[in-house]
């Protein structure tokens, strides 16, 4: 059989049949190569999905919460609905002592707005953010030169700046701007360090200031727009529980209904991340559900025809016995013939639903953020084209070994 199968006139013969049967031919290769294309796209796609989830979360820390002042919406203790809930400095400094666990925090006084920023003769408008030195934690700033907002900066209400890379080369260009002086909105300050940041362009167009010098300079008295923690190792029911506390804390300060879900408005990541990871495990799970029932009906396709197909050719099976043919290299043929389709045909597949993912990945714009690099493992998808080749020669061998054991002169007969 072996010998047979190296046979070139053996293989001729089997071009030479896929050749008259076009169709059976046709319907095999697509039922095949259908199955495998909308595998490999389904799998690409939910890994899209799943890397543009994650991309989401890609410049903030997984375990922080995230507290801003909104406006109340219930009466409370003989106060009227509507009032705005502006924090200070005593409110970040009462919820990041009094509730256990926090690791690093923040507060954030933010001129709304860009500023004019300078340096010589050049000049941009910039988004300028105050901070204490934890946010560089929770904002997962990399600093590239330089260093980062510190504690002596906050007590001695330093005039320093960390500045995005590209706030640096639109205002330094080639020129290192360590030690530098800028100025924002005429007051100088000095540049200590460079950062970056994985988020959009907006973020490198960022400059960090002192909080405690910011709110000197520019008028904001003890102002803090928001109040951001991150909490740790605490489990999700625990960080729950410390972003309730701080909304009670708050509510105490400032005399609201702490039910109150207008008043102040508290984001907790770690709810959010595992939100997400639930909806990328559901989207996991749907795609190989879909992928597999395609394949399968892909095997079903396939068998179906190669019944099909060896029915047809009973009478040529008998005419080929009665010639000197033996069973198996009657059985072997069929075979061959069978798994030469279904390779062809999911390597074809595989390779368009590859082309496809690659277009959809090109076509994408840099900052799309909910579909991101569309990727399949090759892996999986070729040994998902090794089960269709298997199953197509399953589907080829138990019907061809069944005709080859009918007598010739029964075959003969077979219309």
């Amino acid at each position: 059989m072996r010998a047979g199968l190296f046979d070139p006139d053996t293989w001729q013969e089997i071009l030479e049949t896929i050749r008259r049967n076009k169709l059976r031919t046709a319907l095999t290769g697509f039922a095949v190569a259908w199955g495998i294309f909308m595998l490999v796209v389904l799998l690409g796609s939910g890994q899209g999905l799943a890397q543009g989830i994650e991309y989401q979360f890609r410049d903030d820390a997984l375990n922080s919460v995230w507290v801003s002042g909104g406006r109340t919406s219930k009466p409370y203790q003989g106060l009227q609905p509507g009032r705005r809930i502006f924090f200070d400095n005593d409110d970040y400094g009462e919820v990041t002592t009094r509730i256990e666990g926090v690791e690093y925090s923040s507060a954030r006084f933010m001129a709304f707005g860009n500023q004019r920023v300078t340096y010589g003769n050049e000049t941009g408008s910039f988004n300028i953010r105050s901070v204490h030195p934890g946010h560089r934690i929770l904002e997962r700033t990399k600093v590239v030169a330089g260093r980062y907002i510190n504690e002596l900066d906050i007590r001695d209400f330093r005039k320093v700046a960390v500045v995005g890379t590209l706030v640096r080369d639109t205002l330094f260009g080639s020129e290192p701007p360590l030690g530098r002086e800028i100025r924002i909105n005429g007051v100088a300050f000095k540049v200590v360090g460079v950062f970056d940041d994985e988020g959009s362009d907006s973020e490198r167009e960022l400059i960090y200031l002192p909080i405690s010098t910011a709110q000197r300079t520019f008028g904001g008295r003890d102002r803090v727009h928001q109040i951001l923690f991150t909490t740790g190792e605490a489990t999700l029911e625990e960080s729950r529980s410390m972003a309730d506390q701080a909304r009670d804390i708050l509510a105490e300060n400032h005399d609201f209904d702490p039910e109150d879900k207008g008043a102040v408005f508290v984001m907790n990541q770690v709810e959010n991340f595992l939100r997400f990871v639930g909806m990328m495990k559901g989207i996991r799970i749907f795609v190989w559900v879909v992928g597999i029932g395609t394949l399968l009906a892909g095997v079903v396709g396939v068998s179906n025809i190669m019944l099909v197909a060896v029915k047809e050719r009973t009478r040529e099976i008998g005419i080929r016995k009665a010639l000197g043919a033996t069973p198996a290299s009657i059985v072997s043929l069929v075979l061959a013939e069978s798994v030469l389709i279904t390779a062809v045909a999911g390597y074809l597949g595989l390779t368009a639903g590859v082309a496809v993912l690659e277009l959809v990945s090109g076509a994408l714009p840099p900052e799309s953020s909910f579909f991101r690099n569309p990727q399949v493992d090759l892996g999986v998808a070729f040994w998902a084209t090794v089960l269709l080749v298997v199953a197509g020669g399953i589907a080829g061998f138990f019907p061809a070994r069944r005709a080859a054991a009918v007598q010739p002169v029964v075959a003969l007969r077979d219309e």
